[in-house]
Parts: C-alpha cells; structure tokens; sequence
C-alpha cells in the first residue's frame, strides 16, 4: 500500500484554505528530506517539537510564581498548550493552516529559562550578547536538540517562533517583527490572550488580586470572569481579521488585530498585570531570588564548560555561551537543586 496518498490527500484538501493561508507544499527546511508519507511539512514540525526533551522540561519552568507547591498553578507547558488551543481556533475560524499555528504554538516557548523571565533577565546581563527566550527558542530547535543537529524544522515555523514575542506597551507592536504568515501572527496574538487571562486566575489563587480590581474597560468591554474574556478576545480577532479569509475587502498585507476598543482594553489589562503582578514586591522578590541563582549557576559553568553535558551546548561555542545554552535549558527544580549542591545560598531552603 502507498501511504504517500495519506499527505497527498492531506496536502490537497489545503487549497480548500484562504489564498492568503501557507500551504504545507510551500514548506522549506534547512536540509532536504524526504516528505513523509501520512504528515504533512507542519504535522512533521509539530511532532518533533512535542518529542524534544526540551519540551517536557517545560512542565517545571515557571509561568508566573516560582516553583508553585498548589497543583493548579500555571507552568510553561500548560501555557504552552493554551495558546496552542487558542491558536487553532483562530485559525480555523480563518481557514487559515491549522498545523502550521500549532507547531509555532507549540515551540514559542520552548528556550525559556528557569524562573520565567527573571531567569531570562539573568541569561540577559550575563551574556555578553544578550538573551531572548524567542531567539534562544529558535536556537533550541534549530541547532541545540537531536545532539546538536537540530530538528530541521520549516522555516516558516521557526519565523513564527523568533517573532512571537511581544514588547510591553502594545499586544501590536511591531517589537521583534511581524511574522510573515497569517499563522505566526495568530500565534503571536494567541500568546497574549492565553498569558493575560490564566496569568490573572493565578493571582486570584495567590491572593495577590481579586476579580474586581481589574480595570473598568476589561470589565465592561471584555467581561467579568475568565472564560468571557478568552471568548471576547477569540472572536474579536476573528471578526477583526476576517480580511485573512480572502472573502472580505482586500487589503495588500492583510494582518491578524483586533478592534481598537478590544485592542485598548488588553493592552490596559496587560498593564494592569505588569504593575500588579509580574512587578509586585512579593512575587518580585521571589524573581530576584532566581534571577541570583541562574546568575551564580552561569558564573559557574562559565569558568568550567567542561563541565557541561554535550546534550545542553555546542561543544566549538565560547564559554558564556555554553553556558547560558546550559543552564537556560534546566527547570526551576533542577536549577535550585544543582545550585544548593554547588553552594549557592540563594538556593538554600527553597522548597521545589
């Protein structure tokens, strides 16, 4: 039996997508494969995200709160499969490719550190060039996973990935580029709707807000509990993108939004967080403690790189960053753990 008529099937039932969706037959890699016989170039990209060590360790890397004893607190792997969520049903309801948004989702994250973005803060001071988790997500797939061979994704997945990340000032802002495919700024826009809403249930949990001090413009344009707003924010961007259908008035760049009353509330519920969350004192101080921690664990494997499983860095690369590959790939457990053994003070007593 010819399984290859499994994709080609697959690959045909894609012209029934927008003109402006990316076709699976449009995909380039790095190196030149083989196409698989039941999965098109996106399914492939998805699969070999989900199969990476780097994708289960994300199960321990913080969110939001370090190292979280309750059960029900966000992590980067369930936030991870939020956005995946949020990502197909805005690109079904678009027609555009599913697969290809999924895959982004799912590898957008991928190069965060420990302790969310104090760790990446941390990787950020130390590291002579800097350090983003989107770039160094890229890295992961690209170049650090399969030892060092990478995973020979599309390009048009790790596009999506680079130009994920958002600046804090506006869900929209161009900040490290607009992605090339309706997907990846499905997957861009996915992110922020997924971050601010399960970001805010955890903390009602951690007591640090309550429903009711959210500002007045999410309340009364978004809604009051968590599922009005992921539905408010989801249709929005459908009804305010439909251009991407290829039904509605053309436009020459056609880009995935939102209507600017929706738009101006995110972007004030974003803010909210940021002042009332991310940089309040107690969940600040926790932050500084790991931003410490991944600090003194960069030092060290600086000076001994040697000391550094091959698995984690490129043997032929500098010693900082071999490092920074090392030591942003462990989890908040590990990370606390390696570093109370290496004597770290920082580290001690620190329940995981």
């Amino acid at each position: 039996m010819d399984l290859s008529n499994v994709r080609r099937r697959l690959e045909a039932r894609e012209s029934l997508l927008s003109p402006l969706a990316t076709r699976s037959r449009w995909a380039v890699r790095r190196r030149t494969e083989a196409p698989d016989p039941v999965r098109t170039s996106f399914q492939r990209d998805r699969d070999r995200i989900v199969h990476t060590k780097a994708f289960r360790r994300l199960k321990h890397k913080t969110q939001v709160f370090i190292a979280p004893q309750q059960d029900h607190y966000v992590t980067r792997l369930t936030h991870t499969i939020e956005v995946a969520q949020v990502a197909r049903t805005i690109a079904r309801a678009l027609n555009l490719n599913e697969d290809l948004a999924e895959a982004a989702a799912l590898g957008h994250d991928i190069g965060h550190g420990p302790f969310g973005h104090a760790g990446e803060e941390a990787l950020a001071e130390c590291l002579p060039d800097g350090f983003r988790h989107n770039y160094q997500s890229v890295r992961v797939l690209d170049q650090l996973e399969h030892r060092g061979e990478g995973l020979n994704l599309t390009l048009q997945t790790l596009e999506a990935v680079e130009k994920s990340s958002k600046v804090r000032e506006d869900i929209f802002a161009e900040g490290w580029g607009v992605p090339a495919t309706l997907e990846g700024q499905v997957v861009k826009v996915a992110d922020a709707i997924a971050y601010v809403n399960h970001d805010i249930l955890d903390a009602v949990r951690a007591g640090i807000i309550t429903e009711s001090d959210l500002p007045d413009a999410a309340r009364i344009h978004l809604g009051t509990t968590h599922s009005e707003r992921l539905n408010a924010l989801v249709s929005d961007v459908i009804a305010s993108s439909w251009d991407a259908t290829g039904r509605g008035p053309t436009r020459p760049e056609p880009l995935i939004r939102m209507s600017a009353p929706i738009a101006a509330a995110a972007n004030e519920l974003r803010e909210f967080m940021f002042q009332r969350v991310y940089l309040y004192d107690r969940t600040r101080s926790e932050a500084e403690r790991g931003k410490r921690v991944v600090t003194f664990l960069f030092r060290h494997y600086e000076q001994i790189p040697e000391a550094i499983d091959s698995d984690y860095c490129l043997d032929g690369d500098p010693p900082p960053r071999r490092a920074a590959d090392f030591v942003s790939g462990m989890t908040d457990r590990y990370a606390i753990r390696l570093a109370t053994e290496l004597g770290c003070e920082d580290a001690r007593d620190w329940r995981v």
